[in-house]
């Protein structure tokens, strides 16, 4: 009796358990000021709970800040290589630091993995006052970033996340930056570094993100804490296909921020898949050209389309082309040529373009001259 009572509840436990985390609406063994969960393919929201209530958010301010850099970079303004001096004003900055002393240099590189692994609040700085001359300006620029993304509900004041006033962002918030961040490959191998070091090894880095060694997947993004923030985080991890980016606002300790982390990540990658219904250049077919030098062009998808499904309510996915029916030469390479819509049970979702893979010039009146002269022989 004894045993079989011990296996009826155990069976019932994961049955409560599986229904929990597969079935039904999620829900976390701890509740923050506020959590969000988000694909990062398709924007897609999962769970969330006081997305848009604006709280601070401590170090995870570093996530705008590594945008700007990022962009920087991407531009040319600056290089991983390039040099930097710190200030005074740099190396005032208390909290999470690799101490550097005024006058110091250090590479972009490293300072930028200072950053992304330890939330430096020092190399933070030295690399805002870098690229934009002060650290004033710089969190300008964050603030417009923030706006062109359609971050709402947030404003900066500093570029590192220590305690002031009027210094906010949401749980949506975060999750829109997070998701501009790792558009950016370059920063994706400084975000899932473990330990490290700069200083040529005298100074050890440890990622302040547990979840990048201890969970499957983890690829970033950012912790932070402080006394009126809690503990924050922003997590990312990928499986399968799919990247999930969970977001933790006011957690009540830095165990309770990792594990409702954990928890929304299991519940998105054991609810949802992605699914590439188009995929990019692939060939759709060719399209009628007239007045050409060729009478057909070869036409393909100009991007992907993915589509994020619940695992368990499955639907009908669809796709129809649609190709323009007057198409004249001359005709260019990447020229858009019609557009395939993407249709959920009869609903249209999306579309992507379809752009001509060749080019094909205007047939002139010496070429058709010829032509018909051609095909008078052939008919001789």
């Amino acid at each position: 009796m004894k045993f079989g009572m011990r296996f009826f509840i155990y069976i019932l436990t994961l049955m409560i358990i599986l229904n929990c985390s597969v079935y039904g609406k999620f829900e976390p063994a701890s509740v923050p000021r506020s959590y969000y969960l988000m694909d990062w393919d398709t924007g897609t929201v999962m769970a969330e709970y006081k997305a848009d209530e604006p709280y601070p958010i401590a170090s995870v301010t570093k996530v705008m800040s590594m945008i700007i850099y990022m962009e920087a970079i991407q531009s040319g303004k600056i290089t991983f290589d390039d040099v930097v001096t710190a200030s005074e004003y740099a190396c005032s900055m208390g909290g999470s630091q690799i101490y550097l002393e005024p006058g110091e240099q250090m590479k972009v590189s490293d300072l930028l993995k200072s950053v992304a692994v330890s939330s430096a609040n020092d190399a933070c700085v030295a690399l805002a006052e870098y690229i934009m001359g002060s650290a004033d300006a710089f969190v300008e620029v964050m603030n417009q970033k923030a706006k062109d993304l359609g971050m709402a509900n947030t404003h900066f004041v500093n570029c590192n996340g220590l305690d002031e006033d009027n210094h906010y962002s949401t749980a949506r918030d975060v999750a829109i930056m997070s998701r501009e961040l790792l558009k950016y490959n370059d920063i994706l191998p400084y975000l899932s570094i473990w330990m490290d070091s700069v200083r040529d090894g005298a100074f050890g880095l440890s990622n302040t993100n547990k979840l990048i060694r201890y969970y499957d997947g983890a690829i970033g993004v950012k912790t932070g804490s402080t006394s009126n923030a809690k503990y924050c985080l922003s997590a990312a991890a990928a499986r399968d296909g799919l990247t999930l980016i969970a977001v933790v606002l006011g957690a009540e300790t830095t165990s309770d921020r990792f594990e409702t982390a954990k928890e929304l990540l299991n519940y998105g990658f054991a609810n949802y898949k992605i699914e590439k219904i188009v995929n990019k250049n692939e060939n759709i077919g060719t399209i009628n050209i007239k007045k050409g030098v060729s009478e057909k062009a070869n036409i393909i998808a100009e991007s992907d389309f993915k589509k994020l499904k619940d695992k368990q309510n499955g639907s009908k996915i669809e796709t129809k082309t649609v190709v323009d029916a007057n198409v004249y030469a001359p005709v260019t390479k990447g020229q858009k040529v019609g557009k395939i819509e993407i249709l959920e049970n009869g609903k249209n979702i999306g579309e992507v373009n379809l752009v001509s893979a060749d080019d094909v010039d205007r047939i002139s009146l010496t070429e058709v001259f010829l032509l018909l002269m051609k095909q008078w022989a052939l008919k001789r």
